[in-house]
Formats: structure tokens, sequence, C-alpha cells
């Protein structure tokens, strides 16, 4: 059996972990806002149409972020025509995904579903076909007391109180040549609007933070050039960057899924080290804080692809521009147009999903808000009917619980692989990963209750392995509980009908002796470890 090492001492803290850092994205795609959130012929709904079955299980689950309404779609949205009563809101195109926005659920419908949810919203502006203005008085609808055109229409539709939105996003992947009105080919222009809008958005209400667009793939032949230019603009005005980054592995080599913890801890670093640049370049004080308000790893066939491009491409390749595509109009209670996330290999999915946490409780001094794009759906599957657990909920659960923690650095010991490169298309090419570790771990302590949790993750997919974690730098450290997530069965799956087919279970074959922990790790399992700290 193989044999691994993790050492931990409450002298090498890296930073307090912000409760954003567990948020999920929502956008109306596939059927989370029409089917899960929002469907009026569900039994559940509420006088909105939103289906409260969905809301109690966030809320059982502990949302605490959310960023919406989009996403591509936000690039062309008139927040302006979703506003009001229904009769006089105005349908339009959503370019970006081929379909018809009803704009039933508006600006007013998704902040009210987020309080619902007990959940804080991040909200994206349009600065594609949106203006500046535009932006300003979504600002003053949203935020202002009242006594202005803006802030009294809230109130006259229904919420006398400010929604209080802290966070806003400057646009949405504005270099992406998908996107519409992308800056693609002017980062210098995006970075002087996103300057002026959060200028103008801060003058509206002076305790917002805004967040700026970087690139928004590291494949992108423009990367990171295209960053360092639009920042360059608007690094004195914005708090956050924006990254996004969706990580594919092939079915045929499920290690390479496992292993792409390491491609986002080449962007977030590339990104910390680039803002640094610009504090010095432009004698500014502020440090720059990242957003990874767009991610997720998931298995994707390999399609046709030219090896060596990787991302350069012109911007016709990036485009649906078939003559036969019709826009599609969604009924909520019809899934039957739906597209619906992955429901093979969970646990594998589960486990590169909580790799990806594990990379921002370790960048936790730089990375404060994070949004997995699936999110909504690792905290609550869903289909027509019914709702229930995946896997994955269970370690978004376990990490709400070290929200507000300092993180603390992790020496890791363990044996390696490598994942020979591999092309899923033309923009998602990897050179491949060298020495990826089959032990991942993170850390955190309260220092007010002195709870000290151990994250670890068995990538190993083949081997259970022995662990030795070396706590001796602690004093009066007890042991509280070992529980791992793991499944015998590699197509097992969580289901309504059976939400118990994966389920963290307490190990209690665990000891601690004389500070050192010696725990057993299943392969391809979770491991949380939970212990007390006397102060």
């Amino acid at each position: 059996m193989r044999k691994a090492a993790v050492t931990i001492h409450p002298d090498y803290t890296i930073g307090e972990i912000s409760p954003r850092l567990f948020g999920a994205f929502l956008e109306p795609i596939g059927s989370m806002v029409n089917g899960s959130m929002f469907n009026p012929k569900h039994p559940t709904a509420d006088a909105q149409g939103m289906r409260q079955d969905f809301i109690a299980a966030l809320r059982e689950a502990g949302l605490p972020a959310i960023r919406l309404p989009g996403g591509n779609f936000v690039s062309a949205w008139q927040w302006k025509d979703s506003i009001g009563p229904l009769s006089q809101r105005k349908a339009h195109l959503d370019l970006a995904w081929f379909q018809y926005i009803t704009n039933e659920v508006g600006h007013d419908e998704y902040l009210q579903w987020a309080e619902k949810v007990g959940a804080e919203p991040i909200y994206t502006v349009n600065l594609g076909t949106g203006t500046l203005q535009d932006a300003v008085d979504c600002v003053e609808y949203s935020n202002h007391p009242g006594g202005t055109y803006w802030s009294d229409l809230r109130k006259k539709n229904g919420h006398p109180d400010p929604y209080n939105v802290r966070v806003w996003c400057l646009g949405n992947e504005m270099d992406g040549p998908w996107q519409v009105a992308s800056y693609e080919r002017n980062p210098r222009d995006y970075g002087i609007l996103a300057h002026e809008t959060s200028k103008a958005m801060k003058f509206a209400d002076p305790r917002i933070e805004t967040i700026a667009c970087v690139s928004s793939s590291p494949f992108l032949n423009h990367y990171p050039d295209w960053d360092q230019q639009a920042l360059t603009e608007c690094y004195e005005t914005v708090d956050y960057i924006s990254l996004h980054h969706y990580h594919s592995a092939p079915p045929d080599l499920p290690e390479a899924l496992l292993a792409g913890y390491q491609a986002f801890e080449d962007y977030i670093r590339t990104e910390i080290a680039l803002c640094d640049l610009l504090r010095t370049k432009l004698r500014v004080g502020k440090t720059m804080m990242l957003a990874l308000d767009e991610f997720a790893s998931f298995f994707r066939p390999r399609g046709e692809a030219h090896l060596g491009k990787g991302g350069r491409q012109n911007a016709a390749g990036f485009l649906n521009l078939d003559p036969s595509r019709t826009y599609i109009r969604h009924d909520p209670d019809d899934w039957s147009t739906r597209r619906m996330p992955p429901s093979d290999g969970e646990m594998q999915h589960t486990l590169a999903e909580a790799g990806i946490l594990l990379v921002l409780l370790r960048h936790a001094d730089r990375v404060k808000i994070g949004c997995a794009t699936g999110g909504l759906n690792s905290l609550c599957r869903t289909s027509r009917e019914n709702v229930w657990k995946g896997a994955s909920c269970y370690p978004y659960m376990d990490m709400h619980r070290v929200a507000g923690a300092t993180s603390l650095q992790c020496h890791v010991t363990c044996d390696r692989y490598d994942v020979p490169g591999y092309a899923i298309d033309d923009m998602n090419q990897y050179g491949g990963f060298e020495g990826v570790e089959t032990i991942q771990a993170a850390a955190a302590i309260h220092p007010e209750t002195g709870e000290l949790t151990v994250f670890v993750l068995n990538a190993d997919l083949k081997e259970d392995q022995v662990l030795t974690l070396n706590l001796k730098g602690f004093e009066g450290l007890s042991f509280t509980e070992h529980t791992e997530l793991f499944s015998e069965d590699p197509d097992a799956r969580n289901t309504f009908e059976n939400p118990g087919a994966i389920l963290p279970k307490r190990n209690s074959e665990t000891s601690l002796d004389g500070g050192v922990l010696t725990a057993k790790l299943r392969r391809s399992s979770w491991n949380v470890f939970r212990f007390t700290v006397c102060h």
C-alpha cells in the first residue's frame, strides 16, 4: 500500500478564507433558471413561480454567494426591459444561446430569489451592448434607498428596501470572440470602459466593489497580454479581476481529470504575478484580489482538433452561423429541450471539483470569490419533479464550515504521476501534466474556536494509501472525527430514488498519537479530518 505524509504547522498561514469562495454561477442556459429555479407549474412554486423545494435545498446546503444573471447571456441583456408588471416586459432574442428571453424572470426576480436562498448576489452588468449609464442606473435601482427615479421605481415594483448588492462584475468575458460586442481586439478600450464604469458606479454607491474582466481562458492566444493591457487602464478603480477556466479531460484518460488542479494553479499564479507587476509598475499601493467566478472540470470526448492551435483560431472559428439554426422557446415545465449536466462518473467529477476548491483554499490570501459554474447542480440535483443531494454536495458543505477561518500551508509528500498531452478540440489543448500529486490537501483553523479542519483528497484511482498527518506544532490537540466520501462502485451515482448511493461515512479506525494522525485513505476518496486546539 502506498504511503503519504502531510505536515501542517500553525505558524505557516496563508490568509483568511472568504465565505464568497464557495459560491455558484447562474445563467438562463440549460435548466438552472427555466425548470429548476423557475417553474410556475411545479407543486411547490411560490407566487413568483420559484420552486420552493429547490430554494429549501440550497438553504440547507448553505450556498453563500451566487453570481447572476450570467454569463454570455448578459452581454446583450437589457435589464430595464425585465422589470415592472409582466405584461409590460419585453421579450428579446438571446444572441448567446439562441433562445427567447421572455423576462418572466427579470432583474428583481433574480435578486429576490437570492434573498430567498440566503445567498449574496454577485451581479454582472452588460458592458457589451449596454452602456455606462445603464450600469449606474442599475446600481441606483438596486441600492439607493429612495428619492430618485430608479430607486422609487424599485419601490413601486414591490421592493421597498434596497437590495444592497455589494459586488458587481463589469461585463462578462469581454475578450472572448464569442461574446456579443467583444473587446477581443481592443483590450485598452475595455480597460478604460471598466475604469470609467467602476468610477461612476462607485459614485452612485461608494460601498460597492467591482470586478474587471481579464482573459476568459488561458487557452486564448492573446493571454496574458490582453490582461495586462486592459488591467493597466483600470487597476486603480477595480477591486478584483475575473478568471474563468473550464478544464476538460477525455473519458479514456481519467487521471487527467484529477490532474486538472494544476491548470488552475498555473492560471492563478500567472494572474497574481501579473497583478503584482502592475502594482509596482503603476506605483499603486493596492493589492488586487482575484475572483474565479466561472469554473468547472468535466469529461469531454476528444473531437476534431488541429494540434498546435490551442486557441489560435480566428473569431469565425468560435461562431455558430448555421443558417438552419432556430431559436428555442423554453417551457420551464418541459425538460425535453434541456442541456443536462453529466451524470456519469459522479465520484470522479466530485473529486475533480473538490480539487479545485482545495486550490482556492491554498490561495485564500488572494482569491476571495469562487463561483462554480455547476455549483447549483453540485449542491442540489434537480429533475422536472424532484430535488436530491449529489455526491458533490458534501465537499461544498464541508468547505462552508471553514468560511472565515485562516488557511494553513500543507507540506505534502506523496507519489506522483504524469499525464501525456491531449487535445479535446482546437481550443482546449493540454501539453500534459507532470508530477501530479496523488494526495492533495488544504487546511483551515478558526482562531476563535480552535477548530482545525484538514481536507485530503486521494487522487489515486487504483490504490488505497496510508496517510501520516503531522500536527505536532499544535498545542492541546484533540482528534474529533475522520469522515470519508468514497464509493466501491465507480459508476455509482445519487438519484432521487437512491440518494444514498454515495454518502460521507465516519472512519473509526483513524487514530492520533503524539500529535501524529494515521489514517487509511481509500482510493478516489475525499477525506475530512477535524480537531480542536486549546488556546
